[in-house]
């Protein structure tokens, strides 16, 4: 599966773990930086990979920065895009299931990479979304971004 992922300086450490093991999952990896620790303007990152995503120019995308919560508000402002920041593997299951998020946003601040970290990982990627009642959900918000984006 090919997956996007992004980090700003306060989440590049966790950018190369993850990268590391979604690589050896098989998985192709489209790195849209940072590469340093370096201060980088998170937006930037997150605007390009949000974007490539609706472009369906891969099936997911992962962004990282301190709190998650930049990365997060700024791959929500691309039409199309559903970015959820998971803390845990229930809360990746079900953001999956029930919302169909494409992006998965972690808090660098606030998770290391160990195996929780990598079922939340694996988890967002392989829950499917339920569709059902979820989905008259889903088209709610497609409707308000095609009404309301320019």
């Amino acid at each position: 599966m090919k997956i996007g992922i992004g980090a700003d300086h306060r989440g590049i450490r966790l950018k190369r773990k993850i990268t590391k093991f979604l690589q050896s999952l098989g998985h192709q990896v489209i790195d849209y930086g940072t590469d340093s620790e370096v201060s980088v303007d998170y937006p930037n990152i997150a605007f390009r990979l949000a974007q490539d995503l609706a472009q369906r120019k891969m099936r997911f995308g992962i962004l990282m920065c301190y709190t998650g919560q930049g990365m997060a508000m700024t791959a929500n402002k691309v039409r199309g895009i559903r970015a959820a920041i998971c803390t845990g593997n229930e809360v990746a299951a079900l953001t999956r299931a029930h919302n169909d998020a494409n992006i998965l946003v972690l808090p660098a601040g606030f998770v290391e990479f160990k195996k929780e970290t990598k079922e939340i990982v694996k988890t967002f990627l392989k829950t499917k979304f339920e569709g059902g009642r979820h989905l008259r959900r889903i088209k709610l918000i497609k409707k308000y971004e095609n009404d309301h984006h320019e």
